[in-house]
């Protein structure tokens, strides 16, 4: 891979993902939930005015409830990620299900790399200032801070220093009762999960959603 591709890759993968979250201040997580339960959830969300909904894939099923939800998705015009991408060849898979970007827990070169190959963005997962620097050598800025909820707001507080340019998406243990305080730390997106089917968030949800 040439030094003038990866760099056309990386701005071409940026802006897509400015595009994807340049709306609303959340994003959904559908883990494990079966086709039924992800395509009521991924509705709920839409419906809210979450703009874009998560996928993980770690089963055939959740393959399956992907392109379901991205279809859907792509009607609706909203972007459909996927979720867990833990190798290469998941990329593959994730594109050809429909996926819009796709998701790492962590952070892995060859990951990125297969992304950048395939053309779709991705997103992966850092805990410390060492990863996120990796990440913006490999001219990454938007990522993933991963488990967010045991990180802690005050993380994203202290790491913007060093990196004002990276764009943190938080995830791990939301929900409406401390996602505020990580949109005020400066994050820029939070991610929800089981929070679109408690009644009682709902309405602090779309709270948030207006901010």
């Amino acid at each position: 891979m040439t030094a003038s591709f990866v760099d056309h890759a990386t701005t071409d993968q940026a802006a897509a993902l400015d595009a994807v979250f340049a709306g609303a201040p959340l994003m959904a997580i559908l883990r494990g939930m079966g086709l039924e339960r992800s395509v009521r959830l991924a509705t709920t969300a839409w419906d809210l005015g979450i703009d874009s909904v998560e996928v993980p894939l770690q089963t055939d099923e959740d393959e399956r409830v992907l392109r379901e939800v991205a279809r859907l998705g792509a009607e609706r015009g909203k972007a459909v990620g996927a979720g867990t991408i833990l190798t290469p060849a998941q990329v593959a898979v994730s594109a050809d299900a429909g996926a819009a970007y796709v998701v790492s827990p962590g952070l892995d070169p060859d990951v990125v790399r297969a992304a950048r190959e395939r053309g779709i963005p991705i997103l992966p997962g850092v805990a410390t200032p060492s990863e996120v620097q990796r990440a913006v050598a490999l001219g990454l800025t938007w990522l993933k801070a991963f488990p967010a909820q045991w990180l802690g707001a005050d993380w994203f507080r202290h790491i913007r220093g060093p990196f004002p340019g990276v764009r943190f998406v938080a995830t791990g243990g939301m929900d409406a009762t401390n996602a505020g305080l990580f949109l005020d730390a400066g994050v820029r997106l939070v991610a929800v999960g089981s929070a679109l089917e408690d009644e009682s968030q709902l309405p602090r949800l779309a709270e948030l959603l207006a901010r």
